[in-house]
């Protein structure tokens, strides 16, 4: 006999036989459509080279912020030094003052004055020098208006044209680039001076 109340032997319970209850058929979210990967394929190059320039951005400024750093610690003193050239100068045109026949025959106290002047302009000079401005003299070298300035011409024709025969101030560099240009008269009217690959042989 049956009770009514149990279940049926019959209709097992899906859990107990161990196979799967489908109710729907599972769909991918975002199931990929005709063209989709070849899509996927061009935004992931995108993005690669968008990463790629922007890497690259980025090295430039390090690169250029490294310069402008190096730029800034080598002339960054560059108005002062240019203030100190005056004192420089100044103390150049006492020495040149002073006759060689007085500092020869002068007393003690006068050479030692003379001498004290000199070992201030060596230490003034030093102390620059250590900062990367360096004294310059072009006596004797074809001029080049990079690094000079032509005050005058002197006719001479026992040196090429366009060389530089007499200084009148001294040039300084700072690092690379010319802080001062040197103040030089230039030869006119001698023999053209030979080009460097002439010279050379």
């Amino acid at each position: 006999m049956t009770d009514p109340k149990r279940p049926n032997d019959n209709t097992a319970n899906p859990a107990e036989t161990g196979e799967p209850v489908v109710s729907k058929p599972y769909i991918m979210p975002d199931d990929p459509e005709e063209g989709s990967v070849e899509l996927l394929v061009k935004e992931a190059t995108e993005a690669r080279d968008k990463m790629l320039r922007t890497l690259a951005e980025m090295e430039n400024l390090r690169k250029r912020t490294a310069k402008e750093v190096a730029d800034a610690r080598a002339y960054g003193i560059t108005g002062f030094a240019r203030d100190i050239l005056e004192i420089a100068d100044n103390l150049q045109r006492a020495l040149d003052a002073i006759p060689a026949d007085v500092k020869e025959t002068a007393d003690p106290g006068i050479k030692a004055f003379i001498e004290g002047v000199e070992l201030t302009e060596r230490s003034l000079l030093n102390t620059l020098e250590k900062n990367g401005v360096k004294k310059f003299d072009p006596s004797g070298e074809k001029f080049d208006p990079n690094f000079q300035q032509a005050m005058y011409e002197v006719p001479d024709p026992s040196v090429p044209q366009g060389t530089v025969v007499q200084v009148v101030q001294a040039g300084f560099m700072i690092g690379e680039r010319v802080l001062r240009p040197a103040l030089v008269g230039v030869s006119k009217g001698g023999a053209k001076a030979a080009p460097a690959a002439d010279v050379a042989s």
